[in-house]
């Protein structure tokens, strides 16, 4: 897996499969789905995190049965730009994912992602209780959203 660019992602990513968006939480790791087209992003069920052999080997076996074509992550920068310790964290977790899995990886800024995803489930009038089990993946379909809105401005 390498870690790439906008524009190299885009070069690298076959048209026609689903991209995979990723929150990485201490707990749960959040999964979104696009479509085929890319157009738009679904949360799929989260992944409880227990270690990382076992993380990346559930990680891998979703992304697999899905036939996603690439990955784009939550990097949690600072509101600042830069980064703390939970960005640290998910370089780490990708560092060492990237040996396992051959798909191209982007990461992209999910500053206030969680927070957007919280307000839409809360106007939704999600329970506090389903927002808790819910919160990561609605967040990867969030920042898997942004990402492939930028990409569909890119195509021009």
């Amino acid at each position: 897996m390498a870690m790439l660019d906008l524009d190299a992602f885009l070069a690298a990513v076959p048209a026609g499969l689903p991209i995979a968006g990723l929150d990485l939480g201490s707990k749960t790791i959040g999964v979104a789905l696009s479509d085929r087209g890319w157009r738009f992003s679904t949360p799929r069920p989260v992944i409880r995190r227990k270690k990382f052999t076992l993380d990346a080997a559930a990680l891998k076996k979703a992304l697999d049965e899905e036939q996603v074509a690439a990955i784009v992550i939550g990097l949690p920068l600072n509101m600042d730009g830069s980064e703390g310790p939970r960005a640290q964290s998910t370089r780490a977790f990708m560092r060492n994912y990237a040996p396992l899995d051959a798909r191209p990886a982007l990461f992209w800024d999910e500053r206030l992602s969680t927070v957007a995803a919280e307000r839409a489930m809360i106007s939704a009038d999600v329970s506090r209780g389903k927002r808790a089990e819910r919160i990561d993946s609605a967040a990867a379909a969030f920042i898997l959203q942004g990402a492939l809105d930028r990409i569909a401005g890119s195509r021009g």
